[in-house]
């Protein structure tokens, strides 16, 4: 039996011991390891952890194991470790994406990886040529996986972002889609999804809305809306209808948050004594646009948004909101791609990190309380 006197758990002793004979050339490209019970009897391990120590070298790259005939070194460069492409053009815009991309990068993989973004756009540049060029460079870079987070609120964005993932899939690159699906909602991609369950969120908030005493509730997002946002207003109006409360198709309206005199138009006809917001952005606008109508928030309408950006608590009334775990969604992200190496021929999965309502004064929360966490609401 082969001593090791690693303080390290005993699986990572002989995942190490292992890779550390490869490195070494004991081991070469296409060699086969010894099996399983001979590993047991050499390093005096159970076979759930010399399973564990192979499961965590194949998630590496540096082995491949083959069902019915056992584990051989695969090539792979063992310094370099994982490239993962970031495709998300929406980053320097949405401001949930820099703390998702953190968690990311403070994710546990066996191995290093790093996270690489595309080339800066010319200015001219669309940002559907833009998620174009980012796609070219990962597939030329050959990298291990790319995080998606497809278009949104572009008349191209079905067509572009359809393309996308067919040159990953014919070019064998792993996807896992960030915040949102690529397809129309209800319908499903054939991709991990990790993000939070929207519908959820939309009926979690609109149900809070009712049982301030709103009566007649109204849902505003953006025209060419992601299936993230269509779930949230389809969550909406789920919630209306159990509640037996008014409900009209025309109650959900999609505009662009510049179009004040469109936002205006909308309170004015709809008198709204509610507004759900397909996110803070679209709920800033519609403020502002409220409160130049001498209308109070919350006192004539009380309104709501998703994403707790940062400013949703410093706008002029603090906004009720839903809190997306971003952290969190970045390491669920990278498990959900490890997972993935491990299992390429699985279905895809949705991982759903647990949201939060955040009740703040725009909804009727007590100003004389504590304006945050005191009125938090854990929503799953």
């Amino acid at each position: 039996m082969e001593t090791i006197t690693s303080k390290a758990p005993k699986y990572r002793q002989i995942h190490d011991a292992l890779k550390g004979a490869i490195v070494k050339g004991e081991y070469t490209t296409g060699a086969k390891l010894p099996s399983e019970s001979e590993l047991l009897k050499r390093f005096g391990a159970s076979r759930l952890t010399v399973n564990r120590a192979l499961r965590e070298l194949q998630l590496s790259g540096i082995i491949e194991r083959r069902a019915g005939s056992g584990s051989y070194v695969s090539g792979a460069d063992l310094k370099e470790g994982f490239k993962f492409g970031l495709l998300i053009p929406g980053l320097g815009d949405t401001e949930i994406f820099e703390p998702i991309c953190r968690g990311m990068a403070e994710a546990h993989l066996p191995e290093h990886h790093v996270l690489i973004w595309g080339k800066s756009p010319d200015d001219s540049q669309s940002v559907e040529q833009m998620a174009r060029d980012w796609c070219k460079q990962w597939i030329a870079r050959k990298v291990s996986g790319v995080f998606f987070a497809p278009l949104e609120h572009t008349a191209e964005k079905d067509v572009v972002n359809g393309r996308i993932a067919e040159q990953f899939r014919d070019t064998g690159i792993p996807v896992v889609l960030i915040d949102r699906d690529f397809v129309g909602f209800p319908n499903r991609s054939n991709y991990d999804l990790v993000g939070i369950d929207n519908r959820r969120a939309g009926y979690v908030l609109t149900t809070h809305l009712l049982s301030t005493g709103c009566k007649r509730v109204i849902f505003i997002g953006r025209v060419w809306p992601a299936p993230s946002c269509i779930a949230r207003s389809f969550g909406y109006r789920d919630a209306l209808l159990a509640a037996g409360a008014e409900f009209q198709r025309d109650f959900v309206r999609h505009i662009e948050p510049s179009e004040e005199a469109s936002i205006r138009h909308i309170i004015e006809e709809m008198r709204p004594d509610g507004v759900v917001c397909s996110n803070d952005y679209m709920a800033a606008h519609v403020m502002q646009v409220i409160q130049s109508m001498s209308l109070g928030v919350p006192e004539d309408v009380k309104l709501a948004g998703f994403d707790d950006v940062k400013y949703a608590r410093l706008l002029p009334v603090p906004l009720t909101t839903i809190r997306q775990p971003c952290r969190e969604i970045g390491t669920s992200a990278i498990s959900a791609m490890a997972q993935r190496f491990l299992h390429p021929g699985e279905a895809p999965r949705d991982v759903l990190p647990r949201f939060e309502l955040i009740i703040r004064a725009s909804t009727g929360a007590s100003v004389e309380r504590d304006e945050e966490m005191a009125t938090a609401v854990l929503a799953q």
